[in-house]
């Protein structure tokens, strides 16, 4: 049941991952590096959001904050 619930969650990050790449896109930034260094988030962080890691709230916030969107905009947009 354990690795059964691991997928599952595996699943909605890697699906909150595309969105933050996708947010990113839709800014006109094709680079994640040129991004991060632009936003003043640290690269490797970054990196991680966008490929689904597990990430704080607080870095969620400032994604959404410099995509000027709100929490329930962005999970509405989540795509599982």
């Amino acid at each position: 049941m354990e690795q059964k619930e691991n997928n599952i969650e595996d699943k909605r990050l890697i699906a909150i991952g595309k969105l933050i790449k996708q947010l990113r896109i839709e800014m006109g930034y094709s680079s994640a590096e040129i991004f991060a260094y632009e936003k003043n988030i640290n690269r490797i962080s970054y990196w991680r959001m966008e490929k689904g890691s597990n990430i704080t709230l607080n870095s969620l916030l400032k994604i959404l904050d410099i995509h000027q969107i709100s929490l329930s905009e962005f999970f509405n947009r989540v795509e599982i």
